[in-house]
């Protein structure tokens, strides 16, 4: 279905007072607008501009990938290498302007994380206060060219700063707006002194948000460091699931682990994570392939985490050509900048059943959902509510 007639759908939802109805619903709302590192396709991830962008938009749930500083402190980055050094020694990847800092010239150096042999800059190597004096960048300029106008003018944010805007919104807008923290390469930061689970369970006690009820889901792609949180805490956990491997702690016990990602979506495995976590969040083809550059048929993995009890929300949902199937790419598809019909995309996912989703572009989610009510209050196929 494209843009013409889903704009019919969604004015029909408006008319009939659809959105003032999905704030009433037991939070979160679903199928939940989550907002992956913020508004990412309209401004730099993981800035305070883009949470509050996402908001703007009705991102229900914001998104921060939690790393630490030397001091202990939970900030807001993509990954703990703030710039990343390229075999040519060039910048190929950089979420701040570190690199272009003479005085942190030195701290550049070579880490293994998760196996892999990383050259950068790293958060686990500044102080709080010296994070603080660079300014963010756009991550993936030749993907969103027009993000580099906002190069330099936003801070790293902490994990305080993110719960105090969405406590903000919350009072402002009259919703819940949540948030969706992930530890970032728990395992790693164990092993070198400065584990993120303690720190973030000290952030939500003091903010009164260490419990089930609490506007908050905690994401991983490992399993342990989940399980140790359930082990404190009632908050509600997402055990993340890559399209291939395995989770990095069960490679790091070697043959005492041998189970992937694959193992944790069977019938069985989902019982198990059902024992600690309250929902899945898997990578949107293990629920909606990609046949012949359209999407395809549903898995069935939504029903079967249902089943066990799991919730489903899925990652990431980017409306960009670079990332969206064939048939929903505008034309010239080569043009990697160009939006294509992400609505189309999500409509996919949300006729699967998902619970919610993560999307670049909270705008253009709120758009599919509202088209997505519409199909249903109108009797269309495969739009029953999740």
């Amino acid at each position: 279905m494209r843009f013409a007639s889903l704009n019919i759908l969604v004015a029909t939802v408006l008319a009939t007072g659809g959105l003032g109805a999905m704030a009433q619903q037991a939070w979160p709302p679903t199928p939940t607008v989550i907002a992956h590192r913020g508004a990412s396709a309209l401004r730099p991830e993981h800035t305070l501009a883009a949470y509050q962008k996402a908001i703007d938009d009705g991102a229900d749930i914001i998104e921060p990938d939690l790393v630490i500083t030397r001091d202990g402190v939970l900030v807001a980055r993509h990954e703990n290498a703030i710039a990343i050094v390229g075999a040519d020694g060039a910048i190929k990847e950089a979420t701040t302007d570190v690199a272009d800092r003479p005085e942190f010239a030195a701290r550049k150096t070579t880490k293994t994380i998760d196996g892999q042999a990383i050259t950068g800059w790293f958060t686990e190597d500044f102080t709080l206060t010296e994070l603080k004096t660079l300014r963010a960048r756009e991550r993936i300029p030749a993907q969103r060219p027009a993000n580099v106008a906002y190069n330099g003018q936003f801070e790293v944010p902490t994990l305080q700063e993110v719960i105090d805007l969405a406590k903000a919104a919350s009072a402002k807008t009259g919703r819940v707006i949540g948030i969706y923290p992930e530890t970032k390469h728990p395992t790693y930061f164990q092993s070198i002194g400065l584990p993120l689970e303690a720190p973030l369970l000290s952030v939500l006690e003091k903010n009164g948000w260490n419990h089930r009820d609490a506007p908050i889901f905690v994401q991983s792609f490992e399993v342990a460091n989940l399980q140790a949180i359930r082990k404190l805490s009632t908050v509600r956990l997402v055990q993340l699931v890559a399209p291939s491997g395995r989770p990095y702690d069960f490679v790091a016990q070697g043959a005492a682990e041998a189970r992937s990602y694959a193992d944790l979506i069977t019938p069985e495995g989902l019982k198990q994570v059902a024992t600690y976590a309250h929902a899945i969040g898997p990578f949107k083809t293990l629920v909606v392939p990609v046949k012949d550059g359209a999407p395809g048929e549903p898995t069935g993995l939504v029903q079967r985490a249902h089943a066990a009890g799991l919730a489903v929300h899925i990652w990431t949902l980017r409306p960009e050509n670079a990332f969206l199937p064939a048939s929903l790419k505008k034309a010239p598809a080569t043009d990697a900048t160009l939006r294509g019909d992400s609505v189309a995309e999500i409509l996919a996912y949300l006729r699967a059943g998902v619970d919610g989703f993560f999307t670049d572009d909270p705008a253009v989610g709120r758009a599919a959902v509202a088209a997505f009510r519409a199909q249903a209050a109108q009797g269309a196929p495969g739009a029953k509510q999740p």
